[in-house]
């Protein structure tokens, strides 16, 4: 994020650059440039970054650094990808094991210039990981593989604990901040996954424009296709090139969301300003 827009940050916003120069930051830095691995934690610019890497933690991003999409939202950059490396999966199942991790997340970039989206890479990868780190649990934040049930199913099939695909925003904001993704493509993902027994998860972003009504019709459309978590977060805008913030939401209106979704019947709501999809994702296993 640009220094100018950081400076209008509300003070609940606001975190300490002090955790970055933590011993265990540190580490799990060094474990990712050895590794020559990318993470969500820096290429969409976490605020939690420090939080989570000092507890020795951080979500994998497999299938490089570049997505085929350009959504108004994400600040993981666009272009066109390299083919997807081979010796990716282990290095990432070492790297859990370096790590000494009880729970595993892994998400990627859209890789549409691929026949299978890059469903059998991921797939390869949760099973690699599995050989070897045994008893490891494992959350995976997926594309929507353009909703193609036989590129699904192979995820499903590699067994991770959580499946999470997120909507991002409501149904009535979607064709204005995700450049291929549709809403009910999204819905049809995670009904998938909720179907197969896996739990299904799901997050959005708030501070886009939307409104108290579509957020609760949200959620009403994620319990209808089985989706368990939730999680909320306040939008950050990455850079000027990207949409702007309408409007910053207060921590007591995101206890508010968290507290309505539960007593929707969502089993898990993590909803505070600074959630991002893998935030606490340990605490969804159950």
């Amino acid at each position: 994020m640009e220094k100018n827009n950081r400076s209008r940050l509300p003070h609940w916003m606001k975190m300490s650059s002090r955790l970055n120069h933590d011993e265990h930051y540190k580490e799990v830095r060094r474990i990712v440039d050895e590794n020559k691995l990318h993470t969500i934690c820096s290429s969409g610019n976490c605020p939690n970054i420090g939080e989570c890497w000092r507890a020795g933690t951080a979500t994998f991003m497999i299938l490089g650094n570049l997505c085929t999409r350009s959504c108004k939202f994400c600040g993981v950059p666009t272009g066109r990808p390299l083919p997807p490396d081979p010796e990716e999966p282990m290095r990432v199942a070492q790297s859990v094991k370096t790590m000494r991790l009880r729970h595993a997340v892994v998400t990627s970039v859209d890789r549409d210039d691929l026949p299978d989206r890059g469903a059998s890479f991921w797939a390869e990868t949760i099973r690699t990981i599995r050989e070897v780190n045994p008893g490891v649990t494992m959350e995976t934040l997926i594309p929507d593989f353009d909703g193609k049930d036989e590129l699904i199913d192979l995820i499903i099939e590699a067994g991770p604990d959580v499946i999470s695909h997120n909507l991002e925003t409501v149904r009535r904001l979607t064709p204005a901040i995700r450049s291929k993704a549709k809403y009910d493509t999204s819905l049809k993902v995670i009904r998938r996954v909720a179907d197969s027994g896996i739990t299904a998860k799901s997050g959005i972003m708030l501070g886009l424009g939307e409104t108290p009504e579509e957020i609760l019709e949200t959620m009403d459309d994620l319990l209808a296709v089985g989706c368990q978590v939730m999680t909320i977060g306040q939008y950050l805008q990455p850079s000027r090139d990207f949409m702007e913030v309408k409007e910053w939401i207060t921590p007591e209106v995101f206890a508010d969301y968290e507290k309505a979704g539960l007593e929707k019947g969502f089993r898990h709501v993590e909803s505070h300003p600074l959630v991002r999809s893998s935030y606490h994702a340990e605490k969804h296993i159950h």
